[in-house]
């Protein structure tokens, strides 16, 4: 599926401005792209790797600085 045919979200906690990531669910995982360049395309990950990457966030491994 093309990125414009997903159905886009961003976290309730991002302050409804437009500089955070959008997710879009996928039928294989989920991807995700940059809310202020939503054309640029998008990172797409498997249900294995979305899986892995909220993982690694809550374990808070991932330097967000």
């Amino acid at each position: 599926m093309r990125p414009e045919q997903l159905h886009w979200f961003k976290s309730s906690h991002s302050g409804g401005g437009n500089d955070c990531v959008e997710v879009a669910f996928t039928a294989d995982g989920a991807a995700m792209r940059d809310s202020k360049n939503s054309t640029a395309g998008a990172l797409s990950l498997t249900a294995a790797g979305w899986d892995a990457l909220l993982r690694a966030a809550h374990a808070g491994e991932l330097d967000l600085t």
